[in-house]
């Protein structure tokens, strides 16, 4: 058993010392001191937003250092009792060794899987934009159906998250929504959900019950509005007022404050209903605003340089990433990992993790 425990040990110190090399952790330790001392200037606060921002980068620091170490500790801890092992033979001793070792094992799962987190704006919130494809009725159920799962995976995480556009369906559901989620890494993990959401099951709204195959786009952007450095000039901008429709039993707000801007050199529109005040929904639609033309932005680099992503499927009909089949039988299938799982109802709750981490750890 010593020999076993000795073997997992060694293991698990070279899995550590990979982790330290892809995490850069030395950097990390002197980033971790330079915020801590800057943190303790006078004059920190006079500029809040900065502040905020690296007291945010502060904490991001401290707790994986802190995770890092205490893994760490675990280790000598385990190293420890095996020379004690070696005089002695104890079952507690043993115990011991293998529930620290489980402990370690588990948490640098979680390191390996937090280092695929590592774009730029992966630790970012993020902007979830769900559109419904051709199918009417159907295809606009869809559409909220994974606006639901979507929501669900939030508040298991513990994530803020706001519908604050939508279009209504023909009938039912959503034309399309847009929804803002805020949360450590959230657009680091919704990302991997920027594709087509296939759905077949027999129609609740076909009276001869047929079966059905809907599609909708997801498409996810990191919410930076702080940290976007781009100029949106007052005569570049129509904007509208209307009135905001209520969904799924909501009233419906009787004078206009609803905001639709268009950006006029780029054609992009963006909008924003689910405030009683004009001026917030216009806040929150500026936000959307500039994330879209940031993204715009990244694309017309992106194209300058020839980096197109090869190995990200295109957004069109056809090219699905996902697949949930609830008749003939229940299976949701990720056509890029090939992942599998056998309860679509777990799933359709917000259950997407397997398949978020299985994809960032083959693509990232």
């Amino acid at each position: 058993m010593s020999k076993e425990l000795t073997e997992r040990l060694n293991q698990n110190r070279r899995r550590l010392l990979e982790i330290d090399k892809h995490l850069d952790i030395a950097a990390k330790r002197k980033q971790m001191e330079v915020l801590r001392q800057e943190s303790q200037s006078p004059d920190f606060w006079n500029d809040s937003q900065a502040a905020q921002k690296k007291m945010k980068e502060l904490n991001h620091c401290k707790a994986l250092l802190e995770k890092r170490d205490l893994y760490q500790k675990h280790l000598e801890d385990v190293e420890a009792v095996l020379d004690l092992l070696q005089e002695e033979k104890s079952e507690d001793l043993t115990k011991e060794a293998e529930e620290k070792l489980a402990a370690v094992e588990k948490g640098l799962e979680e390191l390996e899987f937090q280092r695929m987190l590592s774009g730029e704006h992966d630790a970012a919130g993020a902007i979830l934009f769900i559109n419904a494809g051709a199918g009417g009725t159907e295809a606009c159920d869809w559409a909220e159906m994974l606006l639901r799962m979507y929501r669900r995976w939030c508040d298991q995480r513990g994530f803020r998250h706001e519908v604050v556009d939508f279009t209504p369906g023909e009938g039912a559901g959503f034309r399309s929504a847009v929804l803002t989620v805020a949360g450590d890494y959230a657009y680091g993990h919704l990302k991997a959900e920027i594709g087509v959401h296939r759905l077949v099951r027999i129609s609740p709204y076909d009276a001869n019950k047929r079966r059905h195959t809907s599609f909708a786009s997801v498409f996810a952007l990191p919410d930076i509005e702080q940290e976007i450095q781009i100029e949106i000039k007052e005569e570049d901008l129509r904007i509208d007022t209307f009135r905001s429709g209520g969904a799924g039993g909501q009233k419906v707000n009787k004078t206009e404050s609803a905001v639709r801007l268009t950006h006029l050199p780029t054609g992009i529109v963006v909008a924003c209903q689910n405030e009683r005040s004009q001026h917030q929904n216009r806040a929150t639609a500026m936000k959307l605003l500039k994330a879209k033309l940031y993204e715009a932005e990244l694309e017309k680099r992106r194209k300058e340089k020839e980096a197109i992503e090869k190995k990200k499927k295109k957004i069109e009909w056809g090219s699905q990433i996902r697949s949930y089949v609830m008749q003939p039988y229940q299976l949701v299938k990720d056509h890029r990992t090939q992942l599998e799982i056998g309860n679509v109802q777990a799933v359709m709750d917000g259950g997407i993790d397997s398949f978020i981490q299985k994809y960032l750890l083959e693509f990232s």
